[in-house]
């Protein structure tokens, strides 16, 4: 009898250990999301990738090259990087030669 009490208060104290720990963590979550919910808030900065897709996508036309060089401040080099992969990803395609159009 007192091995099974001993075991009881065993998994009890185990088990308020594991709320503790479980309450610290939902905290802490708690406090990321807020501070991820902030940096929206703010108008977070998009990546050079994002910005390029974006442009196209929101281009009825389509833009080349050059045009996303200007909106973004971005390189060429890195422009012409950024098609390539959003195009291997199926974000954008080709219109015509150096002419680009959301997917």
């Amino acid at each position: 009898m007192k091995n099974l009490k001993k075991g009881v208060q065993a998994v009890t104290k185990g088990l308020k250990a594991l709320t503790r720990k479980t309450e610290s963590m939902a905290k802490k979550v708690a406090k990321l999301e807020k501070a991820q919910a902030a940096a929206k808030k703010k108008g977070a900065k998009l990546t050079a990738t994002d910005q390029v897709v974006n442009i196209i996508k929101w281009s009825k036309k389509g833009v080349d090259v050059a045009g996303l060089m200007k909106k973004t401040g971005v390189g060429e080099r890195t422009v012409r990087n950024i098609l390539f992969k959003a195009g291997k990803q199926g974000k954008i395609k080709r219109a015509g030669r150096g002419l680009y159009v959301g997917a």
